[in-house]
């Protein structure tokens, strides 16, 4: 028995079910947990669906049928089955990192190369493009249909994690997803609107100080910027409102490997990306973090500077495919 058929056994067998994901959940995190609690629902099931602190949905992802959250302090303290999404460890998981310790069952469905396994099922698939696609192919072994809102969580998880389809993680496979959910009603345009073109007016001037204090150092190939809580506040917006922000550094065509550091008054959030060579799953796991090899990121309690540096020192020392 294969370990998406263990959890698909295990699901059927379960009367209630609690599913949770990452903290700062994106669209890959936040899309499987929704599109999956949705269907339990929809096949009877009693199903909670939160995430950790800080328990905040990106403005871009606030289309999504939210009402099948609830905040983490009304998730069960003990599940009878608990599953969680694109969650590469445990750590990951937050305030809710007792409750998956005390579940009956821990299901662990993602595709972070970095994943060990944490749960009593395990289905880790690094060759996913996003765990939507592992979700979706949970669903399919169940039998369970895609509706309207099932179908367009999923199909988030997706397009943001392959980048709308043009990073090297859109296999085949994935694609045939994509289209079955699209056969379910998903609006390819909506979706993609409301993910990349639907922002408050201040995330230019945000978009402005990141890309001004972006730098280029040449003998690594390496582009890096800072995000600030005071480009947030002159801008009159919250965090919430600028995911996404490393992407306007990443497209200088020089640079190999891109990172940007949010320094937002508490530890400082390193996003990393890599083109062709330079495996950034690798530098961030080094760093107590995790990912893939071409998107990955980690915590540090220290300074934007000295992440940076981090960062540099792993980029000069080769580590690289």
């Amino acid at each position: 028995m294969t370990e998406l058929e263990r959890a698909a056994a295990a699901v059927r067998d379960a009367k209630t079910i609690a599913i949770s994901c990452h903290q700062a959940p994106d669209g890959d995190a936040l899309g499987s947990a929704i599109g999956f609690g949705l269907a339990a629902i929809a096949a009877g099931k009693e199903v909670t669906v939160s995430f950790s602190e800080p328990y905040v949905v990106p403005d871009n992802l606030r289309f999504l049928p939210l009402d099948i959250l609830v905040p983490p302090d009304e998730f069960p303290a003990d599940p009878e089955l608990m599953v969680v999404f694109d969650t590469g460890d445990v750590s990951r998981l937050g305030s809710l990192v007792a409750a998956s310790r005390a579940a009956s069952v821990l299901v662990v469905i993602d595709h972070h190369i970095t994943n060990e396994g944490f749960g009593e099922i395990n289905v880790i698939d690094a060759d996913a493009g996003a765990s939507a696609l592992l979700a979706y192919q949970l669903l399919e072994l169940l039998g369970w249909p895609l509706t309207k809102d099932i179908a367009t969580c999923l199909h988030v998880g997706l397009v943001t994690d392959t980048g709308r389809f043009q990073y090297s993680n859109t296999s085949p496979e994935l694609l045939r997803a994509a289209a079955a959910m699209v056969e379910a009603g998903v609006e390819p345009a909506q979706v993609g609107q409301q993910i990349y073109e639907s922002v408050p007016f201040g995330y230019l001037t945000v978009v402005a100080a990141v890309n001004q204090r972006a730098v280029f150092e040449e003998d690594l190939e390496f582009i890096w910027s800072v995000l600030t809580d005071e480009d947030l506040s002159k801008a009159g917006i919250e965090a919430a409102s600028v995911p996404g922000m490393i992407d306007h550094i990443r497209v200088v065509r020089e640079a190999e490997t891109a990172c940007l550091v949010k320094d937002l008054g508490g530890p400082v959030e390193v996003s990393l990306r890599s083109r062709n060579t330079v495996d950034v799953g690798a530098i961030a796991s080094s760093a107590g973090g995790g990912g893939h090899a071409r998107a990955a990121g980690f915590t540090h309690m220290g300074t934007a500077e000295e992440a940076i540096g981090l960062v540099r020192a792993a980029l000069a020392a080769g580590q690289h495919d």
